[in-house]
């Protein structure tokens, strides 16, 4: 009986936490795309400089890891 009544008690006071953090999570989401797109386009630079910087050594026989 104790065991259901914390069963009760949670459900009580978490339904509106719940509740807030489905509402919020998509609007964290939508703020937060714009730092992820831009992470995107850092990691894609990055990876074009080692490519440059690593093309004498794979033209000359090099192996990649």
């Amino acid at each position: 009986m104790l065991s259901f009544m914390l069963w009760l008690v949670l459900l009580f006071l978490c339904w509106p936490l719940a509740l807030l953090a489905l509402v919020l999570y998509p609007l964290a989401w939508l703020v937060l795309l714009p730092f992820r797109l831009i992470g995107i386009g850092v990691e894609g630079v990055f990876e074009l400089l080692r490519a440059i910087v690593m093309l004498p050594a794979r033209i000359l026989g090099g192996s990649p890891r």
